[in-house]
């Protein structure tokens, strides 16, 4: 499957992957609506965003959340009815809730945050299974 990779090394805690993110998915200026988060370490930064587990696919009442053909974690969002077991559920603490639109929302590894980051931190990988290793990439 493929999925978003970070590199740690590189990134200068631009946000710009996270304003992209917003903009792309919510058409906003608020990173609050990025389903990618740049925190800044004491060792420099570190990212989040969802690894395509599936743990949210299992907890939802109304199976708005599946897996597509590319193995991405999706949400119907015509399913979805706002209760946010998937958001209290997820292990990583990356799916987010946009209570506007009463709607859970996650990274689809859809790549628009890759082309514009000025360290060249993030990348589209390719990936046997889930792993909390592409938050910690080197490449």
């Amino acid at each position: 499957m493929k999925v978003l990779a970070f590199d740690p090394q590189k990134c200068q805690g631009a946000h710009v992957c996270e304003a992209t993110c917003a903009q792309t998915w919510f058409k906003t200026s608020d990173i609050a609506r990025s389903s990618i988060h740049i925190r800044a370490q004491e060792d420099g930064f570190a990212a989040a965003f969802c690894i395509q587990c599936g743990k949210c696919i299992e907890v939802c009442p109304t199976e708005a959340l599946y897996y597509n053909k590319q193995g991405i974690v999706m949400l119907k969002k015509a399913l979805c009815v706002g209760c946010m077991s998937c958001v209290g559920f997820c292990p990583y603490g990356v799916m987010d809730y946009a209570p506007q639109e009463a709607l859970a929302f996650k990274c689809v590894a859809c790549g628009q945050c890759v082309k514009p980051c000025p360290a060249q931190a993030l990348k589209i990988v390719e990936v046997e299974e889930a792993s909390t290793a592409v938050w910690t990439w080197q490449f």
